[in-house]
């Protein structure tokens, strides 16, 4: 698999992420071992947990496996802080310090690669909130730095307070959901991370799972739409004009001969800007699919059709994996 720079950063990482949020809850431990074992086999080092992730227990499962089923050194690991255990928005510096404390202890790691501050807090200045990522970086504990489900002005905000003075922990990775049922991050957050010389690290890229076609007649069973923990989460891109992105994108996947999954995601994999989706997978099957994918460029006749049906979507229900 193809590694890319994070951005302007050093950061190389593959250009497909493994995402772990299903693991510990729908995803059991030796599930998440097959899945990061097929991972690494297919080339892939950038694996994302955050610390909220079924109460922390994606993290000590992935700590487990980086000491018992795959070498440490082979994998860029990220984390995320900043919210609860109880779902408050919590960017303080006390409480970001400890959560990443925690998040080593229960990775049995000394750093990690990338920290990422999860969520925006408003009731913090955020001077405070990013004089952690400073501390974070200067004390060993993380190489990168980083932020997730922030808006653009956000993004431009903290990174040119980290370039206003030499020393301070550059931004270098932005998470947001993206795909071609979410394109309202090319309007202001999408320009402010390349401005920034952040890489975007998509998250959601099959839109909730909808892009891969599987809801076309309806809610199969077992899949997260018709699971009452997830239907909220997938229930915003089962309207009429996200129907008729992916019947697009179902088009496209028959006449290349691939799967819609493969279409969509290679789609975001190659916007500029974007330097890895993350990919959350329940199952190795599912994981398998994905990584299949890398071996697809989409010809740009059928990328400019895409670009064309999907207009940018941003009534969605917000969330943050």
């Amino acid at each position: 698999m193809e590694e890319r720079h994070v951005g302007r950063s050093g950061l190389l990482v593959s250009r497909l992420g493994l995402g772990t949020m299903t693991w510990g809850q729908d995803t059991e431990p030796d599930e998440a071992a097959s899945q990061l074992t097929a991972f690494v086999d297919a080339g892939g080092t950038l694996v994302d947990t955050a610390d909220v992730y079924s109460d922390g227990d994606a993290e000590r499962i992935l700590g487990h496996l980086l000491r018992e089923v795959v070498g440490r050194d082979e994998m860029v690991v990220t984390t995320k802080s900043a919210i609860r255990p109880d779902g408050r928005y919590d960017a303080s510096r006390r409480h970001l310090l400890a959560a990443l404390d925690a998040s080593l202890d229960r990775l049995g790691l000394e750093y990690v690669d990338l920290w990422q501050l999860h969520v925006y807090d408003p009731a913090t200045p955020l001077e405070e909130t990013l004089s952690a990522l400073d501390e974070a970086v200067v004390s060993g504990r993380t190489r990168y730095v980083g932020v997730s489900n922030y808006a653009g002005w956000q993004v431009a905000k903290a990174a040119a307070w980290q370039r206003a003075w030499p020393g301070r922990a550059p931004v270098v990775a932005v998470q947001a959901e993206y795909s071609l049922l979410r394109r309202d991050v090319e309007r202001e957050l999408l320009p402010a991370t390349v401005d920034a010389g952040a890489g975007l690290l998509p998250w959601s890229p099959l839109g909730r799972g909808v892009l891969t076609g599987k809801y076309r007649t309806g809610l199969p069973a077992g899949s997260r739409a018709a699971n009452p923990h997830f239907s909220d989460f997938v229930q915003p891109y089962l309207d009429e004009e996200c129907g008729r992105i992916v019947e697009s994108v179902v088009t496209a996947a028959e006449g290349l001969g691939v799967t819609p999954l493969s279409v969509a995601l290679s789609w975001v994999r190659d916007r500029p800007g974007v330097a890895a989706p993350i990919v959350g997978a329940r199952t190795s099957a599912q994981l398998a699919q994905a990584l299949a994918s890398d071996a697809l460029t989409l010809p740009q006749e059928i990328r400019a059709a895409l670009d064309d049906v999907s207009d940018p979507v941003s009534d969605i229900a917000a969330v943050h994996p």
